[in-house]
């Protein structure tokens, strides 16, 4: 029977008989890696050089040792709050080895291990053995040792991830399975003359080193992974581009308005517009113009009026005959969002209808009806708007407040309800530069740096456990003046795992502190009607002090709050904390906003909410707010952080080479390159490239 022949789009499976694979190959195929090439970037998280066995006497704290000894001592205690398979207790295990070269003692130690390990080294006279030299109370040690048969040969010491419980050996061994041949016939996806340029090697020496199939110093291994750093940024540049040009090409609704008619609805507003939101306005209406689908993001501070400039565009489209979606994370933003527009377009005769999850069926069979025949020209409403139900005779433009809130797509259900809607983004969270150029590389970005006038800002100060009754008094002096209050705690429940305050024993709590004050509480999972109750009251100054969790975050406005305290803020992301104060300080009086801290921080903590105490620049924040929690899928569906479709390029990291890789591909798109048209087009099949328009 003649050989298999396989390639690198062969299925993992092929690699064994019969296709019959082991039960770690059939782990890494749930775990996506279907394909030989899918392996190729599973990279090991660390390569070293194995050295020789050597004498205590030469042992240096931070480096990889090898050495061989007499098992002078050993010693067990069960971890009883540790168990593992079969209801196993695992154990702590420490032995003495004696060096045979010198008369020196090394400690080796093992958390959390199996029984059987124990009885091994109780079978054992002599050891040997290698790790990581590390100190503990002036003694050298290593943690969790590898046990060696015989004496390393200075060949690699190969350690990958650990991936859906497949350890590195198995995986080191079903990458050995991979036929040599394969290794010199990796395809290259990025142009000669661009390997050229930078010196890097082929793609197939690349990964021949990264996997540590051949031997080389860290130096060769450090220059591998830079090829591979280039590599993602430049094919994440050439999606981007793919997607410009597919919106390029789609036609949009031409949606025309004249300078007369912007100050015909500037006046609509018991305010002047500030400069930056009439720049922000003349780039949307020449968007809207183009007779291509406008895709414009606008970002500015909490409270710089990214609302008013969404209304204006919303009467530029209506105004031309088209219909407007007002899309809202929340139902308590939308209602407020809805109230607000009815009242400055009351005169206006434009008809404006509510959709949320809470509105009555008679209701809305009513806006559905009104919605799919036209008369309906501007729908507010939450996620219930994307629904199969929702149809519209007329959809021209698309507004999303706060994107992030959503899924990819949810967003893309939406806009798909009109023919080539133009889509506008709102988002108080600011988009860093670092991140503008690969997630919203293909977005047009208008950013509003101006706030509104006779705004008093905030305050923002950390509070330690022994500064609380001072914050107390600050609250009851200015709740006594007539100002109202936010209470943030960062859960519902009580967590058995994390030393979470309740919302309801705070609530119980606070209402302790202030006996003479009306103090209810809000939170997610009351119902729509209960929660706006709760709102419209506090609103309307029937309540004091409001303890919620952070469904309070976006967009609600309530002039009179001017103080808000963050219970454990330790436990939020710096851009939440930095959307929750910014429901204070948005009208004439200031505001403040207290992190309360139950415990002593750590450094690293209060090294975070001194970023907040200090800055009031929200794009500062943003910046460090992505370094912490890392940064969203780009063509996928995953937006929470930590994980991407790049597995070592970081824009951190790597920032040097994202922007030589943005240079060459806009440098490619200007000499009208055909490799880069043949790309653009092999992307033109893979759906994800454009889910996220």
């Amino acid at each position: 029977m003649a050989p298999k022949l396989l390639s690198w789009n062969s299925q993992l499976e092929e690699l064994y008989p019969k296709n019959r694979p082991s039960k770690s190959a059939s782990k890494l195929v749930d775990a996506g890696f279907k394909q030989l090439k899918d392996l190729l970037w599973l990279l090991p998280l660390r390569i070293n050089n194995i050295p020789s066995v050597k004498s205590f006497d030469e042992i240096t704290e931070g480096t990889l040792f090898s050495g061989e000894g007499n098992v002078v001592h050993l010693e067990s205690r069960p971890n009883t709050k540790m168990i593992g398979k079969h209801g196993v207790t695992l154990q702590n295990i420490s032995i003495r080895v004696k060096d045979n070269r010198s008369s020196q003692i090394l400690t080796l130690k093992w958390f959390n291990a199996y029984p059987s390990l124990k009885k091994k080294l109780e079978e054992l006279e002599s050891v040997i053995f290698m790790g990581e030299i590390t100190q503990f109370r002036g003694a050298l040690q290593i943690i969790n040792p590898e046990i060696l048969k015989e004496g390393p040969d200075n060949s690699l010491r190969i350690q990958y991830p650990t991936t859906n419980s497949v350890p590195s050996v198995q995986i080191k061994k079903i990458i050995l399975k991979i036929p040599e041949i394969l290794w010199s016939s990796i395809p290259e996806t990025t142009p000669k003359f661009l390997i050229e340029k930078y010196h890097y090697k082929s793609l197939g020496d690349t990964f021949r080193i990264l996997h540590g199939i051949d031997t080389c110093d860290s130096k060769k291994r450090g220059q591998a992974l830079g090829r591979l750093v280039y590599e993602e940024f430049f094919q994440e540049q050439v999606k981007v581009q793919a997607r410009k040009e597919f919106l390029g090409q789609k036609p949009g609704p031409v949606i025309s308005s004249s300078e007369a008619d912007l100050e015909e609805f500037f006046k609509l507003f018991p305010y002047h517009l500030t400069e930056g939101q009439e720049s922000c306005l003349r780039e949307i209406t020449s968007d809207l113009a183009k007779g291509t689908p406008m895709m414009r993001l606008i970002q500015g501070d909490v409270g710089c009026g990214k609302t008013t400039v969404a209304i204006v565009a919303a009467l530029v489209a209506i105004r031309d005959g088209h219909q407007v979606a007002l899309m809202c994370p929340t139902e308590t933003l939308a209602i407020q969002h809805y109230k607000t527009i009815c009242e400055i377009l009351e005169n206006s005769g434009i008809s404006i209808a509510l959709l949320v999850g809470g509105t009555n069926a008679k209701r809305k069979k009513e806006v559905l009806a009104q919605a799919a025949d036209g008369e309906l020209q501007l729908v507010i409403g939450t996620h219930a708007l994307f629904q199969d139900t929702v149809e519209f005779k007329k959809l021209g433009l698309a507004i999303i407040d706060e994107q992030h809130k959503f899924g990819v797509s949810q967003r893309q259900r939406l806009t798909n309800k009109g023919e080539g809607t133009h889509t506008l983004i709102m988002t108080a969270t600011p988009i860093p530069r670092s991140l503008s150029l690969t997630q919203y590389g293909d977005l047009h970005i208008s950013t509003i740096k101006s706030m509104p006038k006779n705004r008093k800002g905030h305050k923002t100060r950390i509070v330690s456990p022994d500064k609380f009754s001072q914050f107390l008094n600050f609250v009851q002096t200015r709740v006594s003046l007539g100002e109202q209050a936010y209470i943030v705690v960062p859960a519902i429940e009580e967590s058995e795992n994390l030393d979470l305050m309740n919302l309801n024993n705070v609530l119980k709590r606070f209402c302790g502190f202030f006996p003479e004050q009306k103090i209810e509480g809000l939170h997610g999972k009351m119902d729509a009607a209960e929660k706006n109750d709760v709102f419209e009251r506090f609103k309307n100054k029937e309540i004091n002090i409001l303890v919620s969790t952070s469904v309070i975050e976006v967009g609600i406005n309530v002039l009179n709050a001017t103080i808000i305290a963050v219970l454990n803020p330790e436990r939020f992301g710096l851009s939440s904390l930095h959307q929750l104060r910014g429901r204070v300080g948005r009208g004439e009086k200031p505001g403040f906003c207290f992190l309360v801290c139950d415990k002593p921080l750590s450094v690293q903590a209060f090294q975070r909410l001194s970023v907040i105490e200090n800055n009031t620049d929200g794009f500062i924040i943003a910046e460090e707010d992505l370094k912490i929690r890392g940064e969203g899928d780009l063509f996928g569906t995953n937006q929470s952080g930590t994980t991407t479709s790049r597995k070592v390029a970081s824009i951190f990291e790597h920032s040097e080479t994202l922007y030589c890789a943005i240079e060459d591909v806009e440098a490619l798109i200007k000499q009208n390159d055909p490799l880069l048209t043949e790309m653009i087009q092999s992307y033109r099949d893979e759906s994800l490239v454009f889910s996220t328009i």
